[in-house]
């Protein structure tokens, strides 16, 4: 039988993730405005319901942490992508911000178990294949992130906030349909004894966890209140121009940090895409012109997604036992805590939630700098699977 192609699992993992983050979390951010305008959905409610959303995706990964089981099942897949696509087709049934609350949690633990089951699945099957292939799937969000903006964009003379929603449900079952076939993580065929323990990476996963939960408080205020910001001092077509940016900044970003993390340090490349995330998302607070808008769009989408695969890829080096559930609830934990910390200054606009966001992702380039000290780049597993003690070298990208 022949081996399937290793961009067969690429477009289907890249789908799940386009229905999951790029539209099933991220298309708020662009209908975030309309909703401002049409709904009469206040700055603090809608700050309110991104919080929702962030609690719900860290139930879901925390769901992944507490039962691996889930991350293996390709019924969960299947039945996220539906439950995620049913509450986007619903939120223009009501006028409830406590329904459209409880809508928006179920989305966020629907699209954190899709992303859980596509990550496990592209670290899994694609172990023994190049960085970049991973990469290029991760940058599904980025696409699914400007197809929703476009199709927000189209809306926008055309159509009210309902249309942009039920239009996001309808793409939302488009990519659910390419993602259909994704097979997920493999069982594991032993388990581990408790002396087969692997080296001591405990201090270094701690420094990324630190930094990893920095990173998620925040971009999800830029992910969230960019399109807002941005719209408050440029003409409309600009915040939602510059949401398709972000997205299309994000298709090739993961693939070219993970092609770079194999020539250059892992934690040195977070480093310095943290540093220019930092200055992306201050950048609209400090200038209001139309090219510091799109400039910041574009920072911001060439590195979030490459801040995720850099993470994510350093604590599958590590070895770090369910790295990628812990590292995705602690980013959870961060998004939920963003849009609180920024709730109280968006009483006069976004610009202060933009530069408060901006200097906690420069602390998140701090623990990244901690975590480059001594960090093992090069490690030697000491496995027992048969009688015989066998010796695994792993390494990581040469160090910059």
């Amino acid at each position: 039988m022949s081996t399937p192609s290793p961009w067969r699992h690429v477009a289907q993992a890249a789908a799940a993730l386009a229905a999951g983050m790029g539209v099933g979390r991220f298309v708020y951010t662009p209908i975030l405005p309309l909703m401002h305008a049409q709904a009469g959905l206040s700055a603090g409610a809608g700050a309110n319901l991104a919080t929702a959303n962030y609690a719900g995706y860290l139930v879901g990964a925390l769901a992944g942490i507490l039962s691996p089981a889930l991350i293996r099942s390709r019924t969960v897949l299947r039945g996220s992508l539906l439950v995620l696509t049913a509450t986007l087709a619903a939120m223009p049934l009501t006028h409830s911000a406590v329904l459209w609350g409880a809508l928006r949690l179920l989305a966020g633990v629907a699209s954190a178990l899709v992303f859980v089951v596509a990550v496990g699945s592209l670290l899994h099957h694609l172990r023994e294949h190049p960085p970049h292939l991973p990469g290029w799937a991760f940058g599904g969000v980025g696409a699914g992130i400007a197809l929703s903006g476009l199709l927000v964009l189209a809306l926008r003379s055309v159509a009210d906030w309902r249309a942009a929603w039920w239009s996001a449900a309808a793409l939302t079952a488009v990519l659910a349909c390419g993602s259909w076939r994704l097979r997920p993580e493999d069982a594991p065929a032993v388990q581990p004894s408790r002396r087969d323990t692997g080296p001591r990476t405990h201090r270094w996963f701690g420094a990324l966890f630190v930094s990893y939960t920095l990173e998620g408080v925040g971009y999800i205020v830029a992910g969230t209140f960019l399109v807002a910001a941005i719209g408050q001092g440029s003409p409309g077509w600009v915040g939602s121009g510059a949401w398709v940016l972000v997205g299309l900044a994000a298709v090739p970003s993961s693939a070219l940090w993970a092609r770079l993390g194999h020539r250059f340090s892992r934690p040195g490349l977070l480093l310095a895409a943290l540093v220019i995330q930092a200055a992306g998302i201050a950048l609209p607070a400090l200038a209001g012109t139309t090219a510091a808008a799109l400039v910041s769009a574009f920072l911001f989408g060439a590195t979030f997604l490459g801040v995720s695969t850099l993470a994510l890829a350093t604590g599958a080096h590590l070895r770090f036992p369910r790295s990628v559930a812990l590292l995705t609830a602690g980013y959870s934990v961060g998004q939920i805590l963003g849009p609180l910390a920024v709730a109280p200054l968006l009483h006069h606009g976004y610009h202060q939630a933009l530069l408060l966001a901006a200097l906690v992702v420069l602390a998140a380039a701090a623990a990244a700098a901690v975590l480059r000290i001594g960090f093992p780049h090069h490690m030697v597993v000491v496995r027992r699977t048969d009688p015989r003690r066998q010796r695994e070298s792993t390494q990581d990208a040469r160090p910059a």
